[in-house]
């Protein structure tokens, strides 16, 4: 197997096709709704409802025609009261932050509504003859165990942990699906070791971009077409098309050496 070069040319091809789509613009449209909570309000939403993934006040549901069910009840996160600064001049609005109320959220599971515009589809289907155990094996070469739980508490398709050499992978989903994710792991086991000094500040987004850039190399030299899943997951961890193909660039050298490493 030679150099990848002309795989990562195509991922990149198709995200830039992807967020000029249609569909890609509905899913920034509603991603743009919902906030980005602070680290602290990230403790308490997990304390409260481990599982919880969209997270959204009852006015903002409403607006995306979903209504919390009555039942319910509310997590409350942290937020900051802003009032108007006495000593400043007329015209200006300054204000500053004096202590915090807690407000009223709920999570995506605690209404009912359409679905929610994804940038990415699970795949379905098959995977080739053998790919799946063949994957295995190389995560055993590597030192990992596979395991396939039927979810994951998270509400990922998979998971890697570096400290116990595990890799999870679940078992609802398509055979496609499950293929699709080792290989994803499988990235995150060779790239991404919490111990090992040049990845350990990589941002998540970037992460994730290598894992499934990793991925989509591996599953496409298989003879597996996973576009409908990894050109919308690199452009939504990256943050857009721009961002994903000066991160693939950036990383090219380290996904290649990954694919390489499991072809």
């Amino acid at each position: 197997m030679g150099d990848h070069s002309g795989l990562l040319e195509e991922l990149q091809a198709g995200i830039a096709e992807l967020t000029t789509s249609e569909r890609w613009m509905r899913y920034l449209e509603v991603q743009s709704r919902f906030y980005s909570y602070s680290p602290n309000n990230v403790m308490l939403i997990a304390l409260q409802k481990p599982n919880a993934t969209r997270v959204a006040g009852y006015k903002t549901w409403q607006s995306l025609d979903h209504q919390v069910r009555t039942k319910e009840s509310a997590l409350r996160i942290l937020a900051p009261m802003r009032y108007k600064r006495d000593d400043v001049s007329e015209g200006d609005d300054v204000r500053e932050i004096r202590g915090f109320k807690m407000v009223p959220v709920f999570d995506i599971s605690q209404t009912d509504g359409p679905d929610l515009p994804e940038a990415v589809s699970k795949l379905e289907g098959l995977a080739p003859e053998g790919v799946f155990d063949r994957l295995t094996e190389f995560a055993h070469s590597i030192g990992f165990r596979v395991e396939r739980p039927e979810s994951l508490d998270s509400g990922a398709n998979g998971d890697t942990t570096h400290s116990s050499g595990l890799i999870r992978v679940v078992s609802a989903n398509s055979e496609a699906q499950q293929a699709k994710t080792l290989a994803h792991e499988i990235g995150h086991a060779l790239l991404h070791d919490p111990e090992s000094v040049p990845t350990k500040d990589l941002t998540r987004g970037l992460k994730e971009l290598e894992a499934e850039s990793t991925a989509y190399v591996i599953c496409t030299a298989l003879g597996m077409d996973t576009s409908d899943y990894s050109f919308g997951y690199v452009a939504a961890w990256a943050g857009g098309a721009p961002e994903a193909l000066q991160g693939i660039k950036a990383s090219t050298g380290r996904i290649q050496k990954a694919a390489t490493a499991v072809l």
